[in-house]
Formats: structure tokens, sequence, C-alpha cells
């Protein structure tokens, strides 16, 4: 799928600051992944965010209770490959170096 088919398909724009918007994926209703159904349907192709996550959220990462409230939510915390604090320093500094896709709000 090229690329404007993919956002046209996927994602969505949403209100950000000062008549900008930002691309999304879109959530289903109850705000999940549009990708996810019990698993990640597009694991193995699944973007830097998706990648990153939890580890790019201070609000996660900030207390061992912070932790284990997102891990309710979330099949992945506490589960599966561990990271090191490289590799979790790693996708910190993707984060940063990855373009956000912005506009302006069209009137």
């Amino acid at each position: 799928m090229d690329y404007t088919a993919f956002v046209e398909t996927w994602c969505r724009w949403i209100p950000f600051t000062q008549g900008r918007e930002r691309l999304s994926l879109k959530e289903k209703s109850n705000f999940d992944c549009i990708f996810w159904d019990a698993v990640c349907k597009v694991y193995n192709v699944r973007p830097l965010q998706c990648r990153s996550f939890p580890f790019w959220g201070d609000h996660v990462l900030c207390s061992p209770e912070a932790w284990e409230a997102a891990g309710r939510d979330c099949p992945g915390i506490n589960n599966g490959e561990q990271h090191s604090r490289e590799e979790i320093e790693g996708f910190i500094s993707q984060m940063e170096e990855e373009p956000v896709i912005e506009r302006e709000v069209r009137i």
C-alpha cells in the first residue's frame, strides 16, 4: 500500500495547537489501536511509536505504581522480551529524531 492510501485508510488528523493538526493512527471506539485484535495485526511492521512503547511516556516510567497501572491496560508490559537501559535510551533517541507529521488546519 502506498503512503497516501495508507494515510487515507488508517490515519486521521487530530487537533494539536496553534492552528495545527498531527497525523495519528485511527482508534477503535474504545480507543484501542485500529490494528489491535487480541494481538497486534501489524506487529512485524509496527511504527516506532508502537515498538518503543511504554518507554517514551514519562507518565509510565515515573514510578513503579505508574508502570503497574499501565500494565493493567497493556498486555505487553511485564511480558515478553526485556530491554536493556541502552535499548530503551535508543528508543527515546529515535523518538526525538523521528519527524512528527503536522499540517496547518484547513478552513
